[in-house]
């Protein structure tokens, strides 16, 4: 069974096959009253597997975009909840406020004690509007820095969670220093002196995802994208309109999907979501997410601060290089 976020129903309309089939098993469910399954329950439950996993094999550029803006799809602090413990979060960028945009704290995972740092959108109505739907502005990513800073004074290695379309593009968040808080994050993370690591949860952004995703080591969620700007704003540009035409256009020309990142050399890994995506099994997504993230802590840890550095500078500044053949 699923260990969704309750309260959220697939709404998209690929999905519709296996919402039928979810009714059915649901009204099948209140008549057998708990008891072992019926052979009808249990061949509906295969079938759903089968349906799930036929669709998600064969998402689109687009689809992929939309399953990671899935309203139940798990968020940095739902990530906090299913694999850290003793989590002390962390406020104010010490200049102007706290943003809840970006969520920041000390926390375990696994054997690690680290500092986490993620995109928060919020989930209900409110919360969405004070996080302004993940859209950072300048003193989220400041905060960010200034408790990156601390840890490194500390030796803590850093962990990032990336779920963002962009960096919040107001007025005020420009005249706050929105650029340049996020080159100064991007300079900044490219010499601390700590491992980092980041993982794409969700959308990953221009910019915005940038300033917090400067990392020795860079993986996306299967059904995540990642990309130098979104669908709707690339086809606001190509096409001089967003709309149901141009939008999946634009996603499949920015080639923005976890695969595609990997095979382009932008990401060092893509982390297998659950059958029918990370809102479908959250505990078993965080299960993954907390693996790979001590998996290559592990690794990190053995390679003095120099290197680290030098490895992570090269690392960014070799992508998209091109190479001559003869």
């Amino acid at each position: 069974m699923s260990n969704a976020i309750p309260g959220f129903v697939a709404t998209m309309d690929f999905e519709q096959p296996i919402v039928e089939i979810e009714r059915q098993i649901a009204a099948l469910e209140s008549k057998v009253g708990g008891s072992v399954p019926s052979d009808e329950l249990a061949t509906l439950y295969a079938t759903r597997e089968t349906v799930l996993s036929k669709t998600y094999s064969g998402l689109s550029a687009w689809q992929t975009v939309r399953v990671a803006r899935h309203p139940a799809r798990p968020q940095t602090l739902d990530y906090v909840d299913l694999m850290c413990r003793d989590f002390c979060q962390l406020h104010g960028d010490r200049r102007f406020g706290d943003d809840p945009a970006i969520v920041t704290g000390f926390a375990r995972i696994g054997p690690w004690k680290v500092l986490l740092v993620g995109h928060q959108k919020g989930r209900t109505t409110p919360e969405r509007i004070s996080c302004r739907f993940g859209c950072a502005n300048p003193e989220g990513y400041r905060k960010a820095l200034l408790k990156m800073r601390i840890a490194e004074k500390f030796q803590i290695p850093i962990v990032t969670l990336v779920d963002t379309p962009g960096a919040y593009p107001g007025v005020e968040s420009e005249q706050r220093g929105q650029a340049e808080a996020i080159a100064v994050n991007l300079r900044e993370m490219s010499r601390i002196r700590v491992p980092i690591v980041t993982v794409v949860i969700g959308e990953g952004g221009s910019g915005g995802a940038l300033g917090i995703a400067v990392a020795d080591r860079v993986a996306m969620l299967e059904y995540a994208w990642y990309s130098v700007i979104s669908p709707e704003g690339c086809a606001a540009i190509l096409w001089k309109e967003a709309n149901e035409r141009t939008n999946p256009l634009a996603a499949k020309s920015l080639a923005l999907t976890a695969r595609e990142n990997l095979a382009n050399g932008l990401v060092d890994a893509v982390i297998q979501e659950p059958i029918g995506g990370a809102h479908r099994n959250p505990k078993s997504m965080a299960a993954a997410v907390q693996a790979w993230i001590v998996e290559q802590l592990s690794e990190l840890s053995r390679l003095d601060a120099d290197t680290l550095v030098r490895q992570r500078y090269e690392k960014f500044r070799t992508i998209g290089s091109l190479r001559s053949h003869p």
